[in-house]
C-alpha cells in the first residue's frame, strides 16, 4: 500500500541526508560507496535503487542511525510496513528526538494493529509536529483510536491540537463540534444517573430549558438549584442573565439581586459586575452604571464588552476622549465587536470626522450582518434538532 508521493518527498526533505557519509574513521570504502550510491538515488527519487544500497550499508554498519532512519522511511512509503517498523524503531531508540520518524513508526504500528505501541509513539510525537504535514495523519490516527476506545476526552483534545495549526479547517471544526456535543450529552446522562436530584442537575436542566425557550421551567429549576446549593459556582450569574432578558417585568426586577449574589459568592466575578452596570444603565442611573462598569474594567482590562459598556456610559457623560480610548482598545481585543464599531462611528460623527464615521459604520454593518446570519443559522439548527423524531437518536447516541 504505497503512500502519497508528496508525503514521501516531504520526508526526504525533512530527514537530513547530510549525515549519510559521516562515517566513523576506518570505515570501509565499500560502506562509503553504498552510502554515496544511496544518497544519489534518493536525490534522483529512486527509492527502489536506494533501498538495496541502504540494506547493504546497514549490514556493514548496523549502528548507523541515519541508515536505519532512511531505510525505514523508504520502506514505509513503499508500503512494506512490517519491514519498515524495526528500522524506524531502531532510529528512534538511538535518537528519541526524531519526532517525524517516531510519527511514521506510530503510523506503521497502527496499520499493523500494534495498538499499544502505536498509541504511545503517536502521542509522543504529536506535540512536536506543529506545522508538519504528517501532523494531521498522526492526529487522525489518534482520534480514530480514542473514539473506538470510547475515550472522547482524548479525542477532543487531539482535535484541539490540530486546530491550533488549522483553525479554519471545516472538517476539524465539524469533528470538534461532534466530539464536544457527544461529551456534553454523555456528561448530562452521567449526571442524571449519578445525582438526579442534585443542584448541579437542576442547573444543567435550566441551561437546556433556556436553550429550548421554556423560561418558566428554567426559572423553577434555577430556584431549586439555589435552594439545594446556594454557593454553586456560576449559578447566580446564569440565573441573573435569564431574568435580565425576560419580558416579564417582575422577573426582570430580580436580576440585580442575582448578580449581587454572584459577587458575594465570587468577588472576582467580572461578568456579574458588568451586568450590574447594565442593570443600572437600564434604570437610568448613570453614576451607578459608571461605578459598576469601571470596576469591571479594573477587574478585567482586556474584556472588550467591559470596555465597550464603560465607553457607552462615558459618551452619555460627554467624556468622549476616554470613551474613544476604551473603544479603540476594545477593537484591539476583538476587531469583530460591532457594537464598538458603531459607537466609534457615533463619536467620529460627533467630532466632525465624517470619513472615519463612514468607515466604522461600514465595519459595524459587516460584522453585525455576519453575526445575525450566524444567529439565524443556529436558531434553524436548534429548531431542526428540537423537531427531530426521538427514535432517530441524537449525536450522543
Amino acid at each position: 500500500m504505497p503512500l502519497k508521493p508528496i508525503a514521501f518527498a516531504t520526508f526526504l526533505l525533512a530527514f537530513s541526508l547530510s549525515g549519510l557519509c559521516q562515517t566513523a574513521p576506518g570505515t570501509s570504502d565499500t560502506l562509503q560507496q553504498h552510502l554515496r550510491n544511496a544518497q544519489l538515488y534518493m536525490h534522483q527519487s529512486r527509492p527502489d535503487l536506494a533501498i538495496p544500497e541502504f540494506e547493504a550499508a546497514l549490514a556493514l554498519d548496523p549502528a548507523n542511525v541515519d541508515v536505519q532512519g532512511n531505510l525505514g522511511v523508504l520502506l514505509y512509503f513503499r508500503g512494506d510496513l512490517a519491514k519498515a517498523a524495526p528500522h524506524l524503531r531502531a532510529a528512534v531508540k538511538a535518537r528519541p528526538d526524531l519526532w517525524k520518524i517516531q510519527a511514521l513508526l506510530g503510523l506503521a504500528e497502527n496499520r499493523l494493529k500494534d495498538t499499544g505501541n502505536a498509541q504511545t509513539d503517536l502521542e509522543s510525537a504529536l506535540p512536536h509536529l506543529k506545522g508538519e504535514k504528517v501532523q494531521e495523519e498522526v492526529g487522525n490516527a489518534l482520534i480514530e483510536s480514542y473514539t473506538e476506545a470510547g475515550d472522547l476526552d482524548k479525542a477532543a483534545s487531539t482535535v484541539s491540537v490540530l486546530l491550533e495549526s488549522q483553525p479554519t479547517d471545516p472538517r476539524l471544526l465539524m469533528m470538534s463540534y461532534r466530539l464536544y456535543s457527544d461529551l456534553a450529552n454523555n456528561a448530562m446522562l452521567t449526571l442524571a444517573m449519578a445525582a438526579p436530584q442534585s443542584a448541579e442537575m437542576h442547573q444543567a436542566m435550566a441551561i437546556e430549558l433556556v436553550r429550548h425557550g421554556d423560561e418558566a421551567a428554567a426559572v423553577a429549576n434555577y430556584r431549586e438549584a439555589i435552594r439545594l446549593d446556594p454557593k454553586l459556582p456560576g449559578l447566580y450569574f446564569q440565573f441573573g442573565i435569564l431574568l435580565y432578558n425576560s419580558t416579564d417585568q417582575k422577573l426582570q426586577s430580580e436580576a440585580e439581586a442575582q448578580f449581587q449574589a454572584a459577587l458575594a459568592v465570587n468577588p472576582q466575578d467580572e461578568k456579574a459586575q458588568l451586568m450590574l452596570g447594565e442593570v443600572a444603565a437600564r434604570r437610568g442611573d448613570l453614576k451607578a452604571a459608571y461605578d459598576a462598569d469601571a470596576r469591571a474594567v479594573e477587574m478585567q482590562p482586556n474584556d472588550s464588552d467591559a470596555c465597550t459598556e464603560l465607553a457607552k456610559i462615558l459618551m452619555s457623560m460627554n467624556d468622549r476622549d476616554k470613551a474613544r480610548t476604551l473603544l479603540v482598545h476594545a477593537l484591539e481585543i476583538d476587531p469583530m465587536d460591532y457594537t464598538a464599531h458603531y459607537r466609534l462611528s457615533t463619536l467620529d460623527r460627533q467630532q466632525g470626522k465624517p470619513e472615519e464615521a463612514k468607515r466604522e459604520l461600514a465595519e459595524y454593518k459587516k460584522y453585525k450582518d455576519m453575526k445575525d446570519k450566524l444567529r439565524e443559522l443556529f436558531h434553524d439548527m436548534r429548531v431542526q434538532l428540537d423537531n427531530k423524531p426521538e427514535d432517530e437518536g441524537g449525536m450522543g447516541k
